[in-house]
């Protein structure tokens, strides 16, 4: 295979990997609080072996991006439900350690305790919350200060925010894991009733969907076209000698 065709194939299977990335942001369009990711490119030059020989360009992905805007606001009216405006994330507390997360569609277990979908505990400033199944309506302020009807201050949400968010790690359920310490976050403001909806953009993602599949399919019949050469020039070849 000539070095024309190895280009083409580091660029296919870029694109085969940018594909599955968008693939996997449409179908998370409708989970709340998710965030889209995009493909890290760079070029890899190989180094010439000799001085009739040039460098080589090819198309490596070296990773994901996430993208950090704030997903759009849906009014639910469930007291339980928590969006954050602003850059932060809840704690919960996991089997596998300290998890974090944006999605804020929490419930009360059995024994009154806040937890997520999956039953994680949801940690306040003070650990574990537990709210009495009997104090009336749950009111949730700005600053995260849980209350009822006949409760004051019976838990305060934690908030966290990470220096550098990219270099946290997407593990089961939607949660995040970072080996950053994190701090408690300022500048934001949590809103009762309301969750953060997805921050993809389906339209936006089926249209680069079709043209990354649009130009696959174009290095795919390069490739294809490429090899009919060659094994025509090897058969001419042949025929000579």
């Amino acid at each position: 295979m000539e070095n024309s065709s190895y280009i083409a194939l580091s660029r296919q299977m870029s694109l085969s990997n940018e594909l599955s990335v968008v693939a996997n942001n449409i179908a998370n369009a409708n989970t709340p609080a998710f965030n889209g990711d995009k493909m890290i490119f760079r070029e890899y030059l190989t180094e010439a072996t000799n001085k009739q020989q040039e460098e080589l360009s090819f198309v490596q992905d070296i990773g994901l991006a996430r993208d950090l805007s704030e997903g759009p606001l849906q009014t639910t009216g469930n007291s339980f439900d928590v969006a954050i405006n602003g850059r932060g994330y809840f704690v919960l507390d996991t089997p596998s350690g300290e998890r974090f997360s944006r999605q804020g569609h929490f419930q009360l277990d059995l024994n009154g305790n806040l937890v997520n979908s999956q039953g994680f505990p949801i940690l306040g400033t003070n650990g574990t919350i537990n709210i009495p199944l009997d104090e009336g309506k749950i009111h949730i302020a700005d600053d995260g200060t849980i209350s009822t009807e006949t409760s004051q201050n019976i838990a305060k949400l934690q908030v966290v925010q990470f220096e550098n968010e990219q270099e946290m790690t997407k593990s089961a359920h939607g949660l995040y894991t970072s080996e950053e310490t994190p701090v408690n976050a300022i500048n934001i403001k949590l809103i009762q009733g309301s969750l953060e909806n997805s921050n993809v953009k389906p339209i936006l993602e089926m249209t680069r969907m079709m043209t990354l599949a649009k130009e696959y399919q174009s290095l795919q019949n390069f490739i294809k076209k490429e090899d009919e050469r060659q094994k025509k020039a090897i058969e001419r070849l042949a025929r000579v000698s």
